[in-house]
Formats: structure tokens, C-alpha cells, sequence
């Protein structure tokens, strides 16, 4: 039996050259928790968190290290079934008679999620190498070009609508066929006309998605996407404000041609089965490296597949294209960042990316996720707590 013996965690941060927005956050550096499943007979899996704040994620992920030592490190769904138990109420929970903490506090429930995200891609990696086959292969996947697109826009200080044309531009010069803009900052006749010449730069046969990061309510995103439906929008993503749910999203479907995207900011299979099937979207964007891990993400592959929906994970394509790869029937593809400029922290964590050809992303056929950490890249932008 392959046991977990030890996990570790380690905080990265790259600063930005300049701090940048979406909608509605400011970001002025990318980070990643970088996690790491070790086992008794010396395999090593590694996973990925993007969540905050970092310092309490990897508390949690420490904390649920002790709780999983001695378990085989092959059964992902033994393991992720423990870790989420302890999100609610159980028999004894609150006198720990089994031995395990009280139920996890309702305002933890994001981290927690995290945390258990990245102990579980990172037994997906153990999973593969264990059995000597890429992750994609062990789901029964085969290896093809995994279509992409670049995602940029993001607000700078004092930027022109030509400046954010020229940026995605540039992406297609990189090989990328489609790319995203983040939207929704300004009032719908500034972003209809940001729009329209971010289009009018790239040019009519590139894709050209939205991310509008929760930007609108109902009645205010009916008009922004009557404004901007004439420059030919592929999807707009996370368009309705938090707190609006499936119901909501169902009438935007209903009110706009443009299909909708949604799910990276949801927490289970759960909540993302219920946008799918009463809410009307179209693309499925459930990040595993966020919330709930890989075994979270291949239940929502089914779901999408079953009510069909198509699957296009959020970030971390070196991840989610082995989900893609292993989901054929219901797979858009994965977000990219672009290259090492415009995402330094993706391209160096790992010594290879994958390879970027006429749009589409190609994996290597190594055990697990195929990714080799480069520590000396690690320790440099090691972020202490």
C-alpha cells in the first residue's frame, strides 16, 4: 500500500510590474500555493492552490495533513470524502469522540475547500505516477491538442482602449486564436466602445470572450450585452453580481444570444450542477485548483457532459487539460495566460509548460501531471508567513 506519509505547503508570489484590476479586485502580484504529497515509498505528488489568504489555506492544509497520514494515497475519494466531512455536522463531531476536529466554521468553508483542492490534485499526481501513465491517460483520455485562448485587459492606470487592443493583439501574434478581456469596470456605453476596439484590433475571426467578473445585476447586464452583441462575443463570463443566482442567470440566457460562462468561484458540484441545469450556462469554468480538487472537477465533467454543457476550466491548464483530454465529448479547452511575460509565474514554477501551437496547448506524455518543479524558481519568490 502507497501511504501518505507527510504534506507540505510552499506560498509563491511574483510581484506585477504595476498593480492591475478587474472589476472588481486589485492584483498586484500572482501567487500560488505550491502543495506536496509525499509517500512511504517515495512518491511525490504535487497540486495547486489559487485562493486567499494564502497563510490560513496552508494552516489547513498542515492541519488535514495529520488527518490523512497512514491513508493510501490511491484513494482519492477516501481521502477527499474525510476532508469535506469535516465541512458539516456529524454524530460526536462536536465532543471529537472519532477522534477527528468539530465541524469546520462556516466562514472558513472557502479555504477549507482550498486546502482540500490541493491535496487532492496532488494525489491525482501520485495516482499517475503510481500506476507509470499521465492523469489523462489513467481516466482513459488520449493525447490531442487541447484548444486555448489568452485571457488580458486587465484595468492599468491611465491605459487607452487602444492600449488593451494592442495587448490582446499581441496574444494572437504569440499563436493564440481567441482571448478574454476583463470587462465590466465602467459603465455599459465605456465598456461597449472598450470593446469594440479591443475587436477592431484583433481583427473578425478571433474569438473574443468577456470577463466581467460579477459586474452587473440583472437589468443593467440585459443592456450590456444588447451593446456589445454586435462585436460578435463569444461568452460572457461571471456577468451577474455574487449574490444572484441560477434563477437570474436563466433570464439573462433567455434575454441575449451570447452564451454564458460560470462556476470558477463555486465551491462543490453542487452549486455548479444547478447553474447548468436551471441557470442556462453554457460553459462550464469550475477551477480545481480554487475548490474541491481534481475528483471534484471529473464529477462536474460528468454533469456537464449529461446536460450538455461544455467544460472549460478556469486557469492552471497544465491541470485542467487532463480533464479536458479525458472529457471529449463535452470539452471547449483551457484559459492561458499568454507566455512568460504576461504570466511569469506559470511559466517558471514548472521546468516545461505546455507547448503552444496554432492555438492549441500540447501536454507530455510523463506520469501524473508531467510537471517537474523547478526549486530554485520556488525559493526566489518564496513568500514567507
Amino acid at each position: 500500500m502507497t501511504r501518505i506519509a507527510a504534506v507540505e505547503t510552499h506560498m509563491i508570489s511574483v510581484p506585477r510590474p504595476q498593480p492591475v484590476w478587474t472589476a472588481h479586485e486589485e492584483s498586484k502580484a500572482w501567487n500560488v500555493i505550491l502543495t506536496e504529497v509525499r509517500t512511504d515509498d517515495g512518491l511525490i505528488g504535487y497540486g495547486e492552490i489559487h485562493g486567499a489568504p494564502m497563510p490560513r489555506i496552508c494552516e489547513w492544509v498542515n492541519r488535514f495533513g495529520e488527518i490523512v497520514r497512514g491513508m493510501d494515497a490511491l484513494e482519492n475519494v477516501a481521502v477527499w470524502e474525510k476532508l469535506f466531512a469535516l465541512t458539516s455536522p456529524r454524530p460526536g463531531g462536536i465532543e471529537g469522540r472519532d477522534g477527528l476536529p468539530p465541524p469546520v466554521s462556516r466562514s472558513e468553508r472557502a479555504q477549507v475547500m482550498a486546502a482540500i483542492a490541493g491535496i487532492d490534485i496532488a494525489l491525482w499526481d501520485i495516482k499517475g505516477k503510481a500506476a507509470g501513465l499521465p492523469v489523462y491517460r489513467l481516466l482513459g483520455g488520449e493525447n490531442r491538442p487541447i484548444f486555448t485562448y489568452a485571457t488580458g485587459g486587465y484595468y492599468r492606470p491611465n491605459a487607452t482602449n487602444a492600449d488593451y487592443g494592442q495587448e490582446l493583439a499581441r496574444f494572437l501574434e504569440l499563436g493564440y486564436r481567441a482571448v478574454k478581456l476583463k470587462t465590466g469596470a465602467g459603465t455599459v456605453a465605456a465598456e461597449a466602445d472598450r470593446i469594440g476596439a479591443v475587436r477592431r484590433a484583433i481583427g473578425d475571426e478571433p474569438l473574443l470572450m468577456l470577463d466581467m467578473n460579477a459586474a452587473y445585476d440583472l437589468p443593467d447586464c440585459i443592456d450590456f450585452a444588447h451593446a456589445v452583441e454586435p462585436h460578435r462575443i463569444f461568452w460572457l463570463e461571471e456577468p451577474l453580481h455574487w449574490y444572484l443566482q441560477p434563477a437570474d442567470f436563466a433570464r439573462l440566457s433567455a434575454a441575449t444570444p451570447i452564451p454564458l460562462a460560470h462556476g470558477e468561484r463555486e465551491l462543490t458540484r453542487f452549486t455548479v450542477r444547478d447553474f447548468i441545469v436551471a441557470g442556462g450556462i453554457r460553459y462550464v469554468q469550475f477551477d480545481a485548483t480554487r475548490a474541491a480538487g481534481f475528483t471534484e472537477a471529473l464529477r462536474i465533467a460528468h454533469l456537464a457532459e449529461q446536460h450538455g454543457a461544455m467544460l472549460a476550466p478556469h486557469t492552471a491548464p497544465e491541470l485542467h487539460g487532463h480533464l479536458v483530454l479525458a472529457a471529449p465529448r463535452c470539452a471547449f479547452g483551457v484559459e492561458s495566460h499568454g507566455g512568460p511575460q504576461t504570466d511569469p509565474l506559470a511559466h517558471g514554477i514548472f521546468r516545461e509548460h505546455p507547448e503552444l501551437r496554432d492555438g492549441h496547448l500540447h501536454l507530455n506524455d510523463r506520469p501524473g501531471f508531467g510537471l517537474e518543479v523547478d526549486w530554485a524558481f520556488v525559493d526566489r519568490n518564496r513568500l514567507r508567513a
